[in-house]
């Protein structure tokens, strides 16, 4: 009871408001292949600082007593409370919708932005483990001298989990179940032509042994294509070359057919996945992710997993994470021609497997060298210390070779030295359901180095999780300027997403500065 008033008085003084949204549904086991596991509880959900008017739609609570007395500015005291944890989180599609408003010359809804999310969308660079499970990586910075407050104190901790990579012949085999929205809104250029482009694209890089179904639904859903071994790709791409928009948005009836078809497919030797690909805009049948995460729930708990992939301008971003942060999966992004390439030739047939289910990282800071710290984003994930080792508790899911990153801006006591926190990170096997967990200290020293000293991820993960804060009006948006964001990004390397950042951020300056 007391960590769960621990956690109340947390929320009610973090920089943005969370607000409950799902409760979790036990699971239900209804084939002999698909073992089912306990009830999970599902984490709290919100945005926007109290005293916003995001923070005010989404009811949130200003801080007031011992709440307000421990936090200042969203920042927690390590000696009051000094275990951060959440559910890891490698979804990414709040960083790709909001780079394709920006660059449309809109600001995207405060509500939409994730800061976590736009960290985890680039490549970290961590050593991966040897086996099966998680590398930790903990390490960091002082801030640089544009940041606003900075000074000998502040820093910056950056917590890396990264999975083994999986070469395409060694992965178990894939049975993926694809539920295409074919409603009258997907007639938009870049919805239904980007995702039958990536469709095809797939078929081409599948194996085999592989297999694959195909569910279209407007008003209805329709069984293109049953479960086809990807010997015959030609069925394939004739079910895929016959999809047509049309009509209004059923996304219920979609996902009912495709769980079903993925369940009676089921190979318990294969990895499992239905795949939704939508904007996210049902308006027909149920139009509350509740009921419908309620039973994608109950297919995961059998082995089934969810991967959301989200298009076009007008998107049900909320809508889409929901499905997938309680369907045992994650959700991304494509706008254009070259990001449904990553995803359907890179992303999809290396990560189809999973490295690690209700993944669960925890960090406890030493209040003897730690004054206070702030989790940047993760805020729908936050989780009870007790959580931690409560196996029955809803993390999230990982694929392989997939990286999570948790950024923490930390105000350290003067003239700290030594032992800074522990990093721990607790998940399921996916096969056997075991838990395992790893521990690794962190040292001050780890973090000492000057901000124009760390490595080009760090700098990365500052930008894009200040970047972040600004799009999302957060009480922290004045502590950095867009500009020298956008100086940073441009001396961090040369590869196309540097670039594609640096030209988000120059559509940010046009449109907050």
């Amino acid at each position: 009871m007391a960590g769960r008033k621990s956690l109340q008085h947390l929320r009610a003084a973090a920089v943005l408001a969370l607000a409950a949204v799902l409760a979790a549904c036990g699971a239900d086991s209804g084939h002999k292949d698909m073992p089912a596991t306990g009830g999970k509880a599902a984490p709290a959900t919100g945005y926007g600082p109290p005293g916003t008017p995001e923070g005010l739609a989404q009811g949130a609570a200003t801080p007031t007593g011992e709440a307000a007395g421990r936090a200042t500015n969203g920042e927690v005291s390590a000696a009051e409370r000094p275990v951060s944890t959440f559910a890891v989180d490698v979804d990414t599609a709040s960083y790709g919708f909001a780079r394709r408003t920006l660059l449309s010359g809109r600001r995207p809804a405060a509500n939409t932005i994730r800061p976590e999310e736009f960290v985890n969308s680039f490549d970290q660079r961590y050593r991966a483990p040897d086996g099966n499970g998680f590398a930790i990586t903990a390490d960091g910075t002082r801030m640089p001298q544009t940041h606003r407050g900075a000074d000998d104190d502040t820093r910056l901790l950056r917590v890396g989990l990264q999975t083994r990579g999986e070469s395409d012949a060694s992965r178990p085999d894939a049975a993926l179940t694809f539920v295409v929205d074919v409603s009258g809104s997907m007639a938009e250029p870049g919805k239904l032509d980007l995702v039958q482009h990536g469709l095809n694209t797939l078929v081409d890089q599948l194996r085999p042994t592989d297999s694959v179904a195909l569910v279209a639904y407007s008003d209805r859903a329709e069984l293109l294509r049953p479960m086809t071994p990807m010997r015959d790709r030609d069925a394939l791409r004739d079910a895929i070359g016959r999809l047509r928009v049309a009509g209004s948005t059923n996304l219920e009836a979609g996902l009912r057919l495709g769980y079903d078809t993925a369940r009676k497919a089921f190979r318990s030797s294969a990895t499992n996945r239905v795949i939704l690909l939508s904007d996210g805009l049902p308006n027909v049948g149920t139009t509350d992710a509740t009921p419908l995460v309620r039973e994608i729930q109950e297919a995961a708990a059998k082995q089934i997993t969810l991967l959301g992939v989200g298009v076009g301008s007008d998107y049900g971003d909320r809508f889409m994470e929901q499905l997938a942060d309680k369907g045992d999966g994650y959700v991304v992004y494509v706008s254009e021609q070259t990001e449904a390439d990553r995803v359907f030739v890179q992303q999809l047939p290396a990560t189809v497997a999973l490295r690690a289910l209700d993944a669960k990282a925890q960090v406890e800071f030493d209040s003897k060298t730690v004054l206070s710290y702030r989790l940047i984003g993760y805020d729908d994930r936050a989780l009870s210390a007790s959580a931690f080792r409560d196996d029955r508790v809803d993390g999230g899911e990982v694929g392989s070779g997939h990286a999570v990153t948790a950024l923490y801006a930390l105000r350290l006591r003067p003239g700290a030295q030594g032992h800074l926190a522990d990093v721990r990170v607790r998940w399921l096997d996916p096969k056997t359901r075991e838990a395992s967990e790893l521990a690794q200290p962190v040292t001050v020293s780890a973090l000492d180095q000057t901000f124009d000293e760390a490595s080009a991820p760090v700098r990365v993960c500052y930008v894009t999780a200040y970047l972040a804060e600004v799009l999302r009006g957060s009480r922290h948006a004045g502590d950095v300027r867009l500009t020298d964001l956008r100086t940073i990004a441009r001396n961090a390397g040369e590869g196309p997403q540097i670039r594609e950042l640096a030209e988000m951020i120059s559509a940010a300056v046009s449109l907050y500065d």
